[in-house]
Protein backbone atom coordinates (compact mmCIF):
# COMPACT_ATOMS: atom_id res chain seq x y z
CA UNK A 1 0.00 0.00 0.00
CA UNK A 2 1.24 3.76 -0.70
CA UNK A 3 2.21 5.22 2.14
CA UNK A 4 0.61 8.26 1.28
CA UNK A 5 -2.83 5.92 1.45
CA UNK A 6 -4.46 5.94 4.74
CA UNK A 7 -6.98 2.78 5.57
CA UNK A 8 -10.40 3.36 6.71
CA UNK A 9 -9.68 2.41 10.26
CA UNK A 10 -6.77 5.52 10.51
CA UNK A 11 -9.82 7.63 9.40
CA UNK A 12 -11.90 6.46 12.02
CA UNK A 13 -8.92 7.23 14.85
CA UNK A 14 -8.37 10.48 13.70
CA UNK A 15 -11.93 11.45 13.72
CA UNK A 16 -13.22 14.03 16.35
CA UNK A 17 -14.88 12.18 19.08
CA UNK A 18 -17.80 14.95 18.78
CA UNK A 19 -18.23 14.00 15.23
CA UNK A 20 -18.35 10.30 16.06
CA UNK A 21 -20.97 10.71 18.58
CA UNK A 22 -22.71 12.59 16.10
CA UNK A 23 -23.06 11.15 13.50
CA UNK A 24 -23.38 7.93 15.32
CA UNK A 25 -26.71 9.28 16.90
CA UNK A 26 -30.15 8.63 16.03
CA UNK A 27 -31.59 11.11 13.32
CA UNK A 28 -34.14 12.66 15.39
CA UNK A 29 -31.42 13.36 18.28
CA UNK A 30 -29.24 15.13 15.38
CA UNK A 31 -31.78 17.13 14.32
CA UNK A 32 -32.41 18.46 18.44
CA UNK A 33 -28.57 19.38 18.91
CA UNK A 34 -28.56 21.09 15.26
CA UNK A 35 -31.31 23.11 16.24
CA UNK A 36 -30.65 23.42 20.00
CA UNK A 37 -29.47 26.88 19.72
CA UNK A 38 -32.64 28.23 17.25
CA UNK A 39 -36.62 28.88 19.06
CA UNK A 40 -38.52 27.64 16.85
CA UNK A 41 -41.54 30.18 18.57
CA UNK A 42 -39.69 33.10 17.57
CA UNK A 43 -39.24 31.54 14.19
CA UNK A 44 -42.99 31.81 13.73
CA UNK A 45 -43.35 35.11 15.49
CA UNK A 46 -40.91 36.39 12.63
CA UNK A 47 -42.96 35.08 10.00
CA UNK A 48 -46.16 36.49 12.01
CA UNK A 49 -44.86 39.87 12.10
CA UNK A 50 -43.24 39.77 8.26
CA UNK A 51 -47.03 38.94 7.26
CA UNK A 52 -48.85 42.13 8.85
CA UNK A 53 -51.56 42.79 6.22
CA UNK A 54 -53.13 46.06 5.36
CA UNK A 55 -55.88 44.97 7.62
CA UNK A 56 -54.36 44.52 10.85
CA UNK A 57 -53.42 47.59 11.29
CA UNK A 58 -56.79 48.87 10.99
CA UNK A 59 -58.13 46.02 13.37
CA UNK A 60 -55.58 47.14 16.00
CA UNK A 61 -57.63 49.83 17.09
CA UNK A 62 -60.09 49.48 19.61
CA UNK A 63 -63.59 49.73 17.77
CA UNK A 64 -65.76 52.06 19.12
CA UNK A 65 -69.14 50.87 17.84
CA UNK A 66 -71.58 47.55 19.46
CA UNK A 67 -73.97 47.22 16.72
CA UNK A 68 -73.24 50.20 13.77
CA UNK A 69 -76.90 48.14 12.57
CA UNK A 70 -79.28 50.15 15.00
CA UNK A 71 -77.75 53.70 12.99
CA UNK A 72 -79.19 52.57 9.62
CA UNK A 73 -82.17 53.38 8.01
CA UNK A 74 -83.06 49.69 7.39
CA UNK A 75 -83.35 48.90 10.96
CA UNK A 76 -86.32 48.85 12.56
CA UNK A 77 -86.28 49.81 16.53
CA UNK A 78 -88.41 47.99 19.12
CA UNK A 79 -89.00 51.73 20.60
CA UNK A 80 -90.10 54.66 18.32
CA UNK A 81 -89.96 57.87 20.39
CA UNK A 82 -91.91 60.89 19.87
CA UNK A 83 -94.55 59.00 17.29
CA UNK A 84 -96.84 56.78 20.27
CA UNK A 85 -99.96 58.97 18.98
CA UNK A 86 -99.02 57.91 14.74
CA UNK A 87 -98.43 54.47 16.11
CA UNK A 88 -101.42 54.39 18.01
CA UNK A 89 -103.37 56.08 15.14
CA UNK A 90 -102.73 53.16 13.20
CA UNK A 91 -103.18 50.27 15.57
CA UNK A 92 -106.80 51.51 16.14
CA UNK A 93 -107.39 50.89 12.17
CA UNK A 94 -105.60 48.17 11.54
CA UNK A 95 -106.98 45.86 14.74
CA UNK A 96 -109.94 45.09 12.33
CA UNK A 97 -108.04 42.50 11.02
CA UNK A 98 -107.58 40.87 13.91
CA UNK A 99 -111.39 40.32 13.73
CA UNK A 100 -111.07 39.07 10.75
CA UNK A 101 -112.93 42.01 9.30
CA UNK A 102 -111.45 44.21 6.59
CA UNK A 103 -109.25 47.26 8.19
CA UNK A 104 -109.77 50.54 6.30
CA UNK A 105 -107.34 51.77 3.72
CA UNK A 106 -104.61 54.23 5.26
CA UNK A 107 -102.62 57.20 3.42
CA UNK A 108 -99.60 57.99 5.55
CA UNK A 109 -97.87 61.42 4.99
CA UNK A 110 -94.56 63.14 5.88
CA UNK A 111 -91.51 64.64 5.00
CA UNK A 112 -88.14 62.36 4.25
CA UNK A 113 -86.80 61.19 7.53
CA UNK A 114 -90.17 61.52 9.58
CA UNK A 115 -90.11 57.75 10.67
CA UNK A 116 -92.93 56.82 8.29
CA UNK A 117 -91.72 53.62 7.27
CA UNK A 118 -90.16 52.83 10.67
CA UNK A 119 -93.23 53.42 12.64
CA UNK A 120 -95.41 51.18 9.71
CA UNK A 121 -93.26 48.32 10.08
CA UNK A 122 -93.16 48.63 13.67
CA UNK A 123 -97.00 48.06 13.56
CA UNK A 124 -96.86 45.32 11.11
CA UNK A 125 -94.99 43.52 13.02
CA UNK A 126 -96.84 43.81 16.22
CA UNK A 127 -100.00 43.12 14.11
CA UNK A 128 -98.12 39.78 12.43
CA UNK A 129 -97.00 38.62 16.06
CA UNK A 130 -100.46 39.35 17.35
CA UNK A 131 -102.27 37.62 14.91
CA UNK A 132 -100.39 33.82 15.73
CA UNK A 133 -100.68 34.41 19.66
CA UNK A 134 -104.83 34.50 18.28
CA UNK A 135 -104.02 32.00 15.47
CA UNK A 136 -105.62 34.63 13.36
CA UNK A 137 -104.85 34.17 9.44
CA UNK A 138 -102.88 38.70 8.83
CA UNK A 139 -100.07 39.19 6.92
CA UNK A 140 -98.07 42.33 5.83
CA UNK A 141 -96.91 42.70 2.69
CA UNK A 142 -93.99 45.16 2.34
CA UNK A 143 -93.34 46.81 -1.63
CA UNK A 144 -90.74 49.81 -2.29
CA UNK A 145 -92.48 51.62 -4.93
CA UNK A 146 -89.12 53.08 -5.56
CA UNK A 147 -87.93 49.77 -6.91
CA UNK A 148 -90.59 48.14 -7.60
CA UNK A 149 -91.90 51.11 -9.89
CA UNK A 150 -94.77 49.44 -12.52
CA UNK A 151 -98.42 47.62 -12.27
CA UNK A 152 -96.57 44.56 -13.98
CA UNK A 153 -94.27 44.37 -11.19
CA UNK A 154 -95.86 45.14 -7.72
CA UNK A 155 -98.58 42.29 -8.45
CA UNK A 156 -95.57 39.83 -9.83
CA UNK A 157 -93.86 40.43 -6.76
CA UNK A 158 -97.20 39.71 -4.83
CA UNK A 159 -98.14 36.89 -6.28
CA UNK A 160 -94.67 35.55 -5.66
CA UNK A 161 -94.78 36.18 -2.28
CA UNK A 162 -98.56 34.34 -1.96
CA UNK A 163 -97.12 31.74 -4.60
CA UNK A 164 -94.48 30.54 -2.09
CA UNK A 165 -96.59 31.11 1.30
CA UNK A 166 -99.33 28.87 -0.20
CA UNK A 167 -96.70 26.04 -1.31
CA UNK A 168 -95.08 25.97 1.78
CA UNK A 169 -98.90 25.66 3.65
CA UNK A 170 -99.86 22.88 1.01
CA UNK A 171 -96.55 20.77 1.41
CA UNK A 172 -96.97 21.20 5.21
CA UNK A 173 -100.36 19.40 4.84
CA UNK A 174 -99.55 16.78 2.40
CA UNK A 175 -96.89 15.35 4.91
CA UNK A 176 -99.66 15.19 7.31
CA UNK A 177 -102.15 13.61 5.42
CA UNK A 178 -99.43 10.72 3.82
CA UNK A 179 -98.10 10.22 7.40
CA UNK A 180 -101.93 10.10 8.13
CA UNK A 181 -102.58 7.62 5.33
CA UNK A 182 -99.37 5.51 6.39
CA UNK A 183 -100.22 5.15 9.54
CA UNK A 184 -104.23 3.82 8.86
CA UNK A 185 -102.34 1.29 6.02
CA UNK A 186 -100.30 0.30 8.76
CA UNK A 187 -103.08 -0.59 11.25
CA UNK A 188 -102.23 2.15 13.48
CA UNK A 189 -105.01 4.34 14.73
CA UNK A 190 -108.28 5.11 12.62
CA UNK A 191 -110.10 7.75 11.06
CA UNK A 192 -112.30 9.00 14.21
CA UNK A 193 -110.61 11.51 15.10
CA UNK A 194 -109.95 12.66 11.21
CA UNK A 195 -111.72 14.85 9.69
CA UNK A 196 -112.29 11.98 6.68
CA UNK A 197 -114.51 9.41 6.29
CA UNK A 198 -112.91 6.73 4.96
CA UNK A 199 -108.88 6.43 3.09
CA UNK A 200 -110.23 7.02 -0.23
CA UNK A 201 -111.61 10.88 1.47
CA UNK A 202 -107.64 10.93 2.52
CA UNK A 203 -106.56 9.85 -0.94
CA UNK A 204 -108.81 12.32 -2.85
CA UNK A 205 -107.57 15.15 -0.63
CA UNK A 206 -103.87 14.46 -1.50
CA UNK A 207 -104.41 14.04 -5.09
CA UNK A 208 -106.39 17.56 -4.99
CA UNK A 209 -103.47 19.06 -2.91
CA UNK A 210 -100.87 17.70 -5.52
CA UNK A 211 -102.76 19.21 -8.33
CA UNK A 212 -102.92 22.85 -6.57
CA UNK A 213 -98.87 22.19 -6.31
CA UNK A 214 -98.49 21.78 -9.70
CA UNK A 215 -100.57 24.51 -10.84
CA UNK A 216 -98.63 27.23 -8.29
CA UNK A 217 -96.16 28.82 -10.89
CA UNK A 218 -94.15 31.79 -9.95
CA UNK A 219 -94.91 34.34 -12.17
CA UNK A 220 -91.59 35.37 -14.06
CA UNK A 221 -90.72 39.21 -14.18
CA UNK A 222 -91.21 40.05 -17.34
CA UNK A 223 -93.42 38.35 -20.50
CA UNK A 224 -96.63 37.84 -19.38
CA UNK A 225 -99.64 40.36 -20.13
CA UNK A 226 -101.02 42.07 -16.60
CA UNK A 227 -104.19 40.57 -16.50
CA UNK A 228 -102.41 37.12 -16.70
CA UNK A 229 -100.66 38.42 -13.77
CA UNK A 230 -103.12 39.58 -12.03
CA UNK A 231 -105.28 36.97 -12.33
CA UNK A 232 -102.08 34.87 -10.91
CA UNK A 233 -102.02 37.27 -7.75
CA UNK A 234 -105.93 36.95 -7.09
CA UNK A 235 -106.18 33.48 -7.14
CA UNK A 236 -103.25 33.12 -4.83
CA UNK A 237 -103.71 35.64 -2.55
CA UNK A 238 -107.53 34.06 -2.34
CA UNK A 239 -106.51 30.49 -2.05
CA UNK A 240 -107.00 30.08 2.03
CA UNK A 241 -108.78 32.86 4.44
CA UNK A 242 -106.66 35.61 5.43
CA UNK A 243 -106.65 39.17 5.99
CA UNK A 244 -103.64 40.71 3.75
CA UNK A 245 -102.04 44.39 4.23
CA UNK A 246 -100.33 45.56 1.38
CA UNK A 247 -97.83 48.05 2.52
CA UNK A 248 -96.67 50.39 -0.54
CA UNK A 249 -93.74 52.64 0.99
CA UNK A 250 -92.95 55.43 -1.79
CA UNK A 251 -96.67 55.05 -3.04
CA UNK A 252 -96.10 58.31 -5.55
CA UNK A 253 -93.59 56.64 -7.42
CA UNK A 254 -95.88 54.23 -8.39
CA UNK A 255 -98.51 56.87 -9.60
CA UNK A 256 -95.72 58.86 -11.41
CA UNK A 257 -94.67 56.23 -13.40
CA UNK A 258 -97.58 53.97 -13.66
CA UNK A 259 -100.51 55.83 -12.78
CA UNK A 260 -103.30 54.48 -10.74
CA UNK A 261 -104.08 51.71 -12.02
CA UNK A 262 -102.54 49.21 -9.58
CA UNK A 263 -104.09 51.28 -6.97
CA UNK A 264 -107.55 50.73 -8.53
CA UNK A 265 -107.59 47.17 -9.08
CA UNK A 266 -106.38 46.60 -5.29
CA UNK A 267 -108.77 48.44 -3.96
CA UNK A 268 -111.72 46.84 -5.65
CA UNK A 269 -110.13 43.66 -5.26
CA UNK A 270 -112.60 42.93 -2.27
CA UNK A 271 -115.44 43.01 -4.05
CA UNK A 272 -114.64 39.69 -6.18
CA UNK A 273 -112.18 37.26 -3.05
CA UNK A 274 -114.23 34.91 -1.57
CA UNK A 275 -111.61 33.75 0.95
CA UNK A 276 -109.52 36.69 1.42
CA UNK A 277 -109.70 40.44 2.38
CA UNK A 278 -106.74 42.79 1.35
CA UNK A 279 -106.35 46.58 3.00
CA UNK A 280 -103.73 48.95 1.35
CA UNK A 281 -101.59 51.21 3.59
CA UNK A 282 -99.52 53.97 1.24
CA UNK A 283 -96.75 55.62 2.55
CA UNK A 284 -95.72 59.14 0.53
CA UNK A 285 -93.55 61.63 0.75
CA UNK A 286 -95.89 63.88 -1.59
CA UNK A 287 -98.82 65.02 0.03
CA UNK A 288 -100.65 66.48 -2.83
CA UNK A 289 -100.34 63.09 -4.97
CA UNK A 290 -103.48 62.26 -4.65
CA UNK A 291 -104.91 65.54 -6.43
CA UNK A 292 -103.72 63.31 -9.64
CA UNK A 293 -105.55 60.01 -8.82
CA UNK A 294 -109.15 59.17 -10.19
CA UNK A 295 -111.42 60.42 -7.86
CA UNK A 296 -112.78 56.99 -7.68
CA UNK A 297 -109.07 55.81 -6.43
CA UNK A 298 -109.26 58.79 -4.57
CA UNK A 299 -112.23 58.04 -2.73
CA UNK A 300 -111.68 54.21 -1.91
CA UNK A 301 -107.82 54.63 -1.05
CA UNK A 302 -107.86 57.46 0.88
CA UNK A 303 -110.22 56.00 4.07
CA UNK A 304 -107.77 57.34 6.84
CA UNK A 305 -105.09 59.73 6.53
CA UNK A 306 -102.23 60.14 9.25
CA UNK A 307 -99.81 62.71 8.97
CA UNK A 308 -96.14 62.80 10.36
CA UNK A 309 -94.80 66.16 11.03
CA UNK A 310 -91.13 66.68 11.02
CA UNK A 311 -88.95 66.45 14.28
CA UNK A 312 -87.77 69.54 16.32
CA UNK A 313 -84.42 69.18 17.28
CA UNK A 314 -85.40 68.08 21.03
CA UNK A 315 -87.24 65.02 19.54
CA UNK A 316 -83.97 64.21 17.25
CA UNK A 317 -81.84 64.47 20.41
CA UNK A 318 -83.91 61.41 22.07
CA UNK A 319 -83.95 59.93 18.77
CA UNK A 320 -80.41 59.60 18.66
CA UNK A 321 -79.73 59.22 22.07
CA UNK A 322 -82.01 55.80 21.93
CA UNK A 323 -80.09 54.56 19.17
CA UNK A 324 -76.59 55.63 20.82
CA UNK A 325 -76.92 53.62 23.88
CA UNK A 326 -77.27 50.36 21.69
CA UNK A 327 -74.83 51.43 18.52
CA UNK A 328 -72.39 52.87 20.61
CA UNK A 329 -69.56 51.92 23.56
CA UNK A 330 -70.10 53.57 26.50
CA UNK A 331 -68.20 56.87 26.58
CA UNK A 332 -67.40 56.64 22.88
CA UNK A 333 -69.31 59.86 22.26
CA UNK A 334 -68.65 63.38 23.92
CA UNK A 335 -71.41 65.25 25.22
CA UNK A 336 -71.92 67.64 22.49
CA UNK A 337 -72.00 64.91 19.34
CA UNK A 338 -75.73 63.90 19.59
CA UNK A 339 -77.14 68.25 19.80
CA UNK A 340 -74.63 68.63 16.95
CA UNK A 341 -76.29 65.95 14.94
CA UNK A 342 -79.75 67.06 15.91
CA UNK A 343 -79.07 70.78 15.36
CA UNK A 344 -77.68 69.82 11.99
CA UNK A 345 -80.39 67.77 10.84
CA UNK A 346 -83.02 69.79 12.12
CA UNK A 347 -81.85 72.52 10.04
CA UNK A 348 -82.83 70.11 7.18
CA UNK A 349 -86.59 69.71 8.28
CA UNK A 350 -86.23 67.34 10.87
CA UNK A 351 -84.89 64.15 8.85
CA UNK A 352 -83.94 61.78 11.61
CA UNK A 353 -82.61 59.65 8.74
CA UNK A 354 -79.94 62.03 7.90
CA UNK A 355 -79.05 62.58 11.55
CA UNK A 356 -78.52 58.87 12.37
CA UNK A 357 -76.40 59.00 8.89
CA UNK A 358 -74.73 61.60 10.20
CA UNK A 359 -74.21 60.57 13.77
CA UNK A 360 -73.03 56.55 11.95
CA UNK A 361 -70.43 58.98 9.43
CA UNK A 362 -68.82 60.69 12.17
CA UNK A 363 -68.56 57.21 14.36
CA UNK A 364 -66.77 55.35 11.42
CA UNK A 365 -64.34 58.76 10.43
CA UNK A 366 -63.46 58.76 14.38
CA UNK A 367 -62.86 54.72 13.91
CA UNK A 368 -60.89 54.89 10.78
CA UNK A 369 -58.70 57.83 12.36
CA UNK A 370 -58.30 55.30 15.34
CA UNK A 371 -59.56 58.36 17.97
CA UNK A 372 -60.99 56.85 21.11
CA UNK A 373 -64.40 59.03 21.03
CA UNK A 374 -66.46 60.49 18.91
CA UNK A 375 -65.86 64.83 18.78
CA UNK A 376 -67.48 67.66 17.47
CA UNK A 377 -64.66 68.02 14.64
CA UNK A 378 -66.05 63.88 13.71
CA UNK A 379 -69.46 65.93 13.04
CA UNK A 380 -68.44 68.49 10.99
CA UNK A 381 -66.17 66.50 8.52
CA UNK A 382 -69.23 63.90 8.52
CA UNK A 383 -71.40 66.82 7.58
CA UNK A 384 -69.08 67.81 5.08
CA UNK A 385 -68.59 64.28 3.37
CA UNK A 386 -72.87 63.75 3.39
CA UNK A 387 -73.27 66.78 1.67
CA UNK A 388 -70.29 66.21 -1.15
CA UNK A 389 -71.60 62.57 -1.63
CA UNK A 390 -75.38 63.78 -2.17
CA UNK A 391 -73.83 66.25 -5.21
CA UNK A 392 -71.83 63.30 -6.38
CA UNK A 393 -74.87 61.17 -6.83
CA UNK A 394 -76.98 64.17 -7.78
CA UNK A 395 -74.70 65.15 -10.41
CA UNK A 396 -73.56 61.57 -11.63
CA UNK A 397 -77.53 60.80 -12.20
CA UNK A 398 -77.74 63.98 -14.35
CA UNK A 399 -78.69 63.93 -18.13
CA UNK A 400 -76.45 64.36 -20.57
CA UNK A 401 -77.58 67.74 -21.69
CA UNK A 402 -77.65 68.72 -18.30
CA UNK A 403 -74.03 67.91 -17.85
CA UNK A 404 -72.97 69.52 -20.39
CA UNK A 405 -75.10 72.66 -19.59
CA UNK A 406 -73.47 72.40 -15.91
CA UNK A 407 -69.96 71.79 -17.39
CA UNK A 408 -69.98 75.30 -19.32
CA UNK A 409 -71.32 76.86 -15.58
CA UNK A 410 -67.77 75.34 -14.38
CA UNK A 411 -65.91 76.73 -17.72
CA UNK A 412 -67.12 79.90 -16.90
CA UNK A 413 -66.42 80.49 -12.44
CA UNK A 414 -62.85 78.63 -13.95
CA UNK A 415 -62.26 81.44 -16.09
CA UNK A 416 -63.19 84.24 -13.36
CA UNK A 417 -66.29 85.23 -14.90
CA UNK A 418 -68.36 86.26 -11.83
CA UNK A 419 -72.50 86.74 -11.96
CA UNK A 420 -72.71 84.29 -15.19
CA UNK A 421 -75.76 84.74 -17.19
CA UNK A 422 -77.76 83.01 -19.70
CA UNK A 423 -76.47 84.13 -22.64
CA UNK A 424 -72.75 83.26 -21.66
CA UNK A 425 -73.82 79.77 -20.48
CA UNK A 426 -75.71 79.08 -23.63
CA UNK A 427 -72.35 80.10 -26.05
CA UNK A 428 -69.83 77.99 -24.27
CA UNK A 429 -72.68 75.16 -23.80
CA UNK A 430 -73.09 75.63 -28.12
CA UNK A 431 -68.91 74.80 -28.38
CA UNK A 432 -69.23 72.18 -25.90
CA UNK A 433 -71.65 70.31 -27.91
CA UNK A 434 -69.71 70.59 -31.19
CA UNK A 435 -66.48 69.10 -29.47
CA UNK A 436 -68.68 65.84 -28.48
CA UNK A 437 -70.72 66.17 -30.96
CA UNK A 438 -73.84 66.11 -29.29
CA UNK A 439 -77.42 68.24 -29.97
CA UNK A 440 -77.65 71.51 -29.38
CA UNK A 441 -80.67 72.68 -27.55
CA UNK A 442 -82.23 75.92 -27.91
CA UNK A 443 -81.52 78.47 -25.43
CA UNK A 444 -85.13 78.77 -24.17
CA UNK A 445 -84.07 75.01 -23.34
CA UNK A 446 -81.18 75.53 -21.81
CA UNK A 447 -82.76 78.12 -19.60
CA UNK A 448 -84.74 75.28 -18.50
CA UNK A 449 -82.05 73.19 -17.48
CA UNK A 450 -80.69 75.55 -15.16
CA UNK A 451 -83.60 76.36 -13.36
CA UNK A 452 -83.65 72.14 -12.83
CA UNK A 453 -79.97 72.75 -11.97
CA UNK A 454 -81.43 75.48 -9.47
CA UNK A 455 -84.22 73.47 -8.09
CA UNK A 456 -81.64 70.99 -7.11
CA UNK A 457 -79.47 73.10 -5.22
CA UNK A 458 -76.31 72.32 -7.71
CA UNK A 459 -76.35 76.17 -9.03
CA UNK A 460 -77.83 79.74 -7.82
CA UNK A 461 -79.83 81.09 -10.41
CA UNK A 462 -81.31 84.42 -9.02
CA UNK A 463 -83.60 86.41 -11.73
CA UNK A 464 -82.09 90.59 -11.92
CA UNK A 465 -83.66 93.69 -13.44
CA UNK A 466 -80.85 95.43 -16.05
CA UNK A 467 -83.34 98.31 -16.56
CA UNK A 468 -83.53 99.50 -19.85
CA UNK A 469 -82.14 95.90 -20.72
CA UNK A 470 -84.48 93.60 -19.43
CA UNK A 471 -84.01 91.07 -17.23
CA UNK A 472 -81.55 88.24 -16.99
CA UNK A 473 -80.38 85.19 -14.88
CA UNK A 474 -77.17 85.64 -12.60
CA UNK A 475 -75.88 81.97 -11.92
CA UNK A 476 -73.63 81.03 -9.98
CA UNK A 477 -72.18 77.53 -8.45
CA UNK A 478 -73.49 75.71 -5.04
CA UNK A 479 -71.63 73.08 -5.39
CA UNK A 480 -67.66 72.71 -4.93
CA UNK A 481 -65.87 72.71 -8.07
CA UNK A 482 -63.33 70.19 -8.58
CA UNK A 483 -65.37 67.40 -6.94
CA UNK A 484 -67.97 68.53 -9.26
CA UNK A 485 -66.12 68.66 -12.42
CA UNK A 486 -64.13 65.16 -11.67
CA UNK A 487 -67.77 63.48 -11.92
CA UNK A 488 -68.73 65.34 -14.77
CA UNK A 489 -65.49 63.60 -16.76
CA UNK A 490 -66.05 60.49 -14.95
CA UNK A 491 -68.93 59.83 -17.67
CA UNK A 492 -67.49 58.47 -20.46
CA UNK A 493 -69.83 60.66 -23.11
CA UNK A 494 -68.20 63.74 -21.76
CA UNK A 495 -64.28 62.77 -21.43
CA UNK A 496 -63.52 64.31 -24.51
CA UNK A 497 -64.58 67.63 -22.96
CA UNK A 498 -61.34 68.04 -20.66
CA UNK A 499 -59.16 69.68 -22.77
CA UNK A 500 -61.79 71.81 -24.28
CA UNK A 501 -60.73 75.86 -23.93
CA UNK A 502 -63.44 77.83 -25.34
CA UNK A 503 -63.11 80.94 -25.45
CA UNK A 504 -64.38 83.39 -23.11
CA UNK A 505 -65.15 86.82 -23.40
CA UNK A 506 -64.44 89.53 -21.29
CA UNK A 507 -66.89 91.70 -19.72
CA UNK A 508 -66.63 95.40 -18.35
CA UNK A 509 -67.11 94.12 -14.87
CA UNK A 510 -64.88 91.06 -14.87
Amino acid sequence: MDSNDTSPDEYADTEDPDDTDLRDAPARDRATDISRDVDIDDVLDDEADDSQGLFDDLLSGEPIFENKEVLRPSYTPHELPHRNEQINQMATILVSALRGDTPSNILIYGKTGTGKTASAKFVSKELESTSQKYDVPCEVEYINCEVTDTQYRVLAQLANKFIEKNRAVVEERLDDLTDLRSSVTDGGPTLSEAPFDSLDDVEERIETLEADLAEMEAVPMTGWPTDRVYSSFFEAVDYHERVVVIMLDEIDKLVEKSGDDTLYNLSRMNSELDNSRISIMGISNDLKFTDFLDPRVKSSLGEEEIVFPPYDANQLRDILQHRADVAFKGGALTEDVIPLCAAFAAQEHGDARRALDLLRTAGELAERSQADTVEENHVRQAQDKIELDRVVEVVRTLPTQSKIVLFAIILLEKNGVHNINTGEVYNIYKRLCEEIDADVLTQRRVTDLISELDMLGIVNAVVVSKGRYGRTKEISLSVPVEETEAVLLSDSRLGDIENAQPFVQARFDN
